[in-house]
C-alpha cells in the first residue's frame, strides 16, 4: 500500500512493532520458567490419589488416641515411599508429620500455594519437586499428603540464574533482539548508501544515470532517486552545449584570427618591419596558444576518448625524463632526479598525466636560473612527485591561487614568456582526473616546488 512506502510511517510502524515484541518477550519468558508452580496432569492425579488410597488404608489400623500415633503415621509413608522419595502428611491443624525434617519449610513454602486437594500442583526447588495435595480421610479428618522426590525436568543452573535476575534477562532479550533491529536499520539505509554510491561516482566525472535509485527504497528514496536522476540528464545536457560552445568559439574565433595574422603578413610585405606590425603578430601569436589551450582544457574536463590504463610508473615517465634532460642539456640548466621511478602501478589517462608532468617541468625550465631537481617517492600506497626549481618562486599568498584559469601572479613575467594562464590550470585538471592531488610549496631551492600525489593501483 502506498500509505506504507512512507519513510515516516515505515520507522513508525517497525518502531512500534518492535516495542511491541520486546514487551511480549518480556511477558512470556518468565512463565517458561519451569520452577513456576504447575498444576497436574490427569495421570499424574492419579498416580498420587493411589498412593494416598494405599497409606490411607493402613492408617485405618491406627488408633487416633493411642500412645504415639503419629509415629505409626512414618512408619505407614517409610512404608509407601518409593527410594529418593519423601512423604509428608499435614494434619487438619496444619502440623506436619514426616520422617525427612530438613524439607519441611518447603512443604510449608508449597502447602501455602497449593492446598487444593481437587487441584493438585508440582513446583520445583532447585533439583527436587514436590506434588500435592492428595486427600487422605482418617478418623472422620481430612488430613493432606505431600510427595517429595527428584525433579523430572529440572533447570540448568545457568537458565536459573537468568531468571533469578530480571536485568540480565532484560539484557539478553535485548541482544537477542539486536540482529533483528540491525537487519531492520540496513534495509531502510540501504537506498541511502546505494544514493551516496551514485553521488561519488558522479564526483569522479561519471554521469551515468542510476534507474535502480527510482525503485528501491520508500516513495521518499524514490522520489529523490528520480530527481537525482534528472539533475544527470541535465548535467549531461549542459555539459553537450557547453563542449559545443567551446566547439563554435573554436570555429569563430580561428576564423578572424587566421585572416589577421594573413593580412599581418601582407602589411609586412607591403610596409616592412614596424612595431606596430611585430606588436600585432605577437598578440596573434598570444591568442592562438590561448584558444589552443582553452579548448585543451575543455576538452580534459569534458572529453573521456582517452582510456584508463594501468601504467608502470618508471616505463610511463620515462620519455618525459629523458625529454627534459636533453633540453636542459640544450639550454645550459643543471637537470638532476633524485629518486628513480619505481616499478609500481598507476591506473590513470597516460597522455594527460605525462603531458602535465611535462608541463610542471617546462614551467621549472622557464622560470628556473639554473637547477632543476625532481624527486619520486613511494609511501603509504601514494606516490609523491615533487618538481623545483631555483627561480624567484611565488608568494606564498598566492600559492593557492596558481591552479586557477587565466590567474598570472606577475603580468610582465607572463607577458614576456608568452604565457597564457592556463597552464596549471590543465596540470591540476589532469592530476584530479587520476584521482590524485596537486599544491604548490617554497621550494627549499628557492623558487617553486609543485607537489603531485598519485594512488598506487595493484594490476588486475
Amino acid at each position: 500500500m502506498w500509505f506504507f512506502d512512507r519513510l515516516a510511517i515505515k520507522i513508525f510502524t517497525i518502531f512500534l512493532l518492535t516495542i511491541a515484541s520486546f514487551l511480549m518477550l518480556i511477558m512470556v519468558l518468565p512463565n517458561l520458567d519451569s520452577r513456576n508452580l504447575t498444576y497436574l496432569a490427569n495421570k499424574d492425579k492419579e498416580i498420587g490419589n493411589k498412593l494416598a488410597r494405599q497409606i490411607e488404608n493402613d492408617l485405618a489400623n491406627v488408633p487416633k488416641d493411642s500412645f504415639r500415633w503419629w509415629m505409626r503415621f512414618i512408619v505407614v509413608m517409610n512404608t509407601h515411599q518409593k527410594p529418593a522419595q519423601s512423604l509428608f502428611i499435614v494434619t487438619p491443624n496444619e502440623q506436619i508429620i514426616t520422617a525427612e525434617t530438613k524439607n519441611i519449610d518447603l512443604i510449608k513454602n508449597f502447602s501455602q500455594k497449593s492446598h487444593n486437594v481437587d487441584d493438585p500442583a508440582k513446583q520445583i526447588y532447585d533439583t527436587q519437586e514436590i506434588i500435592g495435595p492428595f486427600l487422605i480421610h482418617y478418623t472422620n479428618a481430612q488430613y493432606q499428603l505431600y510427595i517429595l522426590q527428584p525433579a523430572t525436568d529440572s533447570q540448568s543452573q545457568f537458565v536459573n540464574f537468568i531468571f533469578d535476575h530480571p536485568f540480565l534477562l532484560l539484557t539478553l532479550t535485548m541482544l537477542a533482539s539486536s540482529p533483528f533491529l540491525l537487519w531492520l536499520s540496513w534495509s531502510i539505509a540501504k537506498p541511502a548508501r546505494r544514493l551516496k554510491q551514485a553521488a561519488d561516482q558522479v564526483a569522479k566525472g561519471n554521469l551515468q544515470e542510476w534507474p535502480d535509485l527510482e525503485k528501491i527504497g520508500s516513495s521518499e528514496y524514490k522520489a529523490t532517486g528520480a530527481s537525482f536522476n534528472l539533475m544527470l540528464r541535465e548535467l549531461k545536457r549542459m555539459q553537450a552545449l557547453q563542449q559545443r560552445l567551446f566547439s563554435d568559439i573554436s570555429h569563430e574565433l580561428r576564423t578572424p584570427l587566421t585572416r589577421l595574422q594573413l593580412a599581418t603578413s601582407l602589411l609586412r610585405r607591403k610596409q616592412g618591419e614596424s612595431s606596430e606590425v611585430i606588436r600585432i603578430n605577437n598578440e596573434a601569436i598570444k591568442l592562438d596558444a590561448m584558444i589552443g589551450d582553452l579548448l585543451l582544457l575543455a576538452r580534459q574536463q569534458y572529453d573521456n576518448n582517452e582510456i584508463r590504463e594501468f601504467n608502470q610508473i618508471d616505463l610511463l615517465f620515462k620519455p618525459v625524463l629523458d625529454n627534459a634532460a636533453f633540453e636542459a642539456e640544450q639550454i645550459g640548466k643543471s637537470f638532476s632526479v633524485v629518486n628513480r621511478p619505481t616499478n609500481h602501478t598507476i591506473l590513470c589517462y597516460p597522455v594527460a598525466l605525462c603531458s602535465a608532468l611535462e608541463n610542471v617541468i617546462r614551467n621549472a625550465f622557464r622560470y628556473s636560473n639554473k637547477q632543476i631537481i625532481i624527486n619520486f617517492e613511494v609511501k603509504k600506497q601514494k606516490i609523491t612527485i615533487t618538481i623545483d626549481d631555483d627561480g624567484i618562486g611565488v608568494a606564498e599568498s598566492e600559492l593557492a591561487q596558481i591552479f586557477r584559469p587565466f590567474y598570472r601572479t606577475s603580468e610582465a613575467r607572463d607577458r614576456q614568456s608568452g604565457g597564457t594562464g592556463l597552464g596549471l590550470a590543465i596540470v591540476a585538471n589532469a592530476i584530479i582526473r587520476d584521482h590524485g592531488t596537486v599544491t604548490a610549496e617554497k621550494s627549499h631551492l628557492g623558487g617553486l616546488r609543485i607537489v603531485i600525489i598519485l594512488p598506487i593501483h595493484k594490476y588486475k
